[in-house]
């Protein structure tokens, strides 16, 4: 199936955006060696929002960068996430507001207007100068960028360029300015014939309960349904939803080859506890598994029949689903899917061990474990995210 019919079959009704450009970039080296040259090109505006920033050497050069700007007069606009950057002194903070960065932080877990615990800003995004961003779901952090002896954590993000990123700077300022009620512009669908030869199509995606905002989640349930050949899904904290588990199914039952990469070192041992219970259930039904032994797998990206990807901060869990501030990128090119799936591919035979129902350990009291972790996990997690919504305390801007 060509991309044109695949575009007008599976996603008519959706609305696409031109970008001038888009290039996948991995952790370690490339990431925060494109971060800080994207930092230190900006000429006027800069947004940053993420949920983690450490206070580490990799947080220092990334710090040091933004300094830099902003002494030069970039107007930089950074809001970090009141409890993944809890651990920053109030000294690193103190310098950084000093330069003349613009700079708060999202929703501490205690305030005199809500208690927030499940409603955490999961962005990773940075917009220069409203023609450049860099999305996907890279913290700013030593452990995502690696060293001599220790590798990176496994990680994606996208750079794009483009009049798109206008569109990412008003979700930026949106969300750094608390404005969450705002009318939505109507923007032009993409046509219903297209040219190879065209500029990529994307799509900037949100989820955000309080905001009404389900699109991630509704994009990959629409792909899933759609999907005719593959799936590629790596997915570091993986306790999806009953109905994305029966669209896997489904999809894997109708001939789809179903790949799903999972954490084989995680940093939340309890959670891959829970993922493994899921296994059985996958298993039987010809889903393929294999476990990332590298490093800590912390990937949330998607590659479906070759021609959609999606890449950005969402966990196909409830956290992200129903709890957190997510931003992803879909995008709706043949060579970059194409190319993204060969390096998944590559990810799968260089450093993942394919998991198989004999290497589950089957004792009752290793499968009672499994089970305990899963609904553990699972119902605190739903707890988590719903808490900003039963929260008698909560207030409306």
């Amino acid at each position: 199936m060509n991309i044109r019919i695949f575009i007008r079959n599976s996603f008519k009704t959706e609305e696409y955006h031109k970008a001038a450009e888009i290039r996948l970039v991995h952790s370690g080296n490339d990431y925060f060696e494109t971060l800080e040259n994207l930092i230190l090109s900006a000429k006027h505006t800069l947004h940053l929002q993420t949920y983690i920033f450490d206070e580490d050497e990799t947080g220092k050069r990334i710090a040091k960068a933004l300094i830099v700007a902003s002494e030069r007069g970039v107007q930089i606009y950074m809001i970090l996430d009141g409890y993944g950057s809890k651990s920053l002194s109030r000294k690193f903070v103190k310098t950084l507001r000093v330069s003349g960065i613009h700079m708060r932080f999202f929703s501490p877990l205690f305030s005199s207007q809500n208690i927030y615990f499940g409603r955490r800003l999961h962005h990773k995004v940075v917009v220069a100068d409203q023609n450049i961003a860099l999305v996907g779901g890279i913290n700013i952090a030593d452990k995502y960028h690696g060293s001599a002896a220790e590798i990176a954590w496994l990680d994606y993000a996208v750079l794009i360029k483009g009049s798109i990123c206008q569109t990412i700077i008003n979700i930026c300022t949106q969300v750094y300015g608390r404005r969450f009620i705002r009318k939505q512009k109507k923007v032009k669908k993409i046509p219903k014939q297209i040219q190879l030869h065209e500029p990529f199509f994307v799509r900037i995606r949100e989820n955000d309960r309080l905001r009404r905002k389900n699109q991630i989640s509704v994009s990959y349930l629409q792909a899933i349904q759609k999907a005719k050949k593959s799936i590629y899904i790596t997915g570091s904290y993986f306790l999806p939803g009953t109905r994305l588990r029966k669209a896997l199914i489904r999809a894997a039952k109708r001939g789809v080859e179903v790949h799903l990469i999972m954490a084989g070192v995680s940093d939340v041992p309890v959670f891959q506890t829970a993922t493994r219970w899921l296994y059985d259930l996958l298993f039987r039904n010809g889903i393929k598994i294999y476990e990332w032994e590298k490093s800590v797998l912390h990937g949330k990206v998607a590659v479906i029949d070759d021609k959609w990807t999606t890449i950005g901060s969402f966990n196909l869990n409830h956290l992200s689903a129903y709890g957190s501030i997510e931003l992803n990128i879909d995008i709706l090119d043949q060579q970059f899917s194409d190319s993204f799936q060969l390096h998944l591919k590559s990810v799968i035979e260089t450093g993942c061990k394919q998991v198989f129902p004999i290497h589950q350990n089957n004792h009752w009291t290793a499968k009672l474990k499994r089970w305990a972790a899963y609904q553990i996990t699972r119902t605190s997690i739903k707890i988590v995210a719903l808490f900003p919504y039963i929260n008698p305390l909560k207030k409306f801007n």
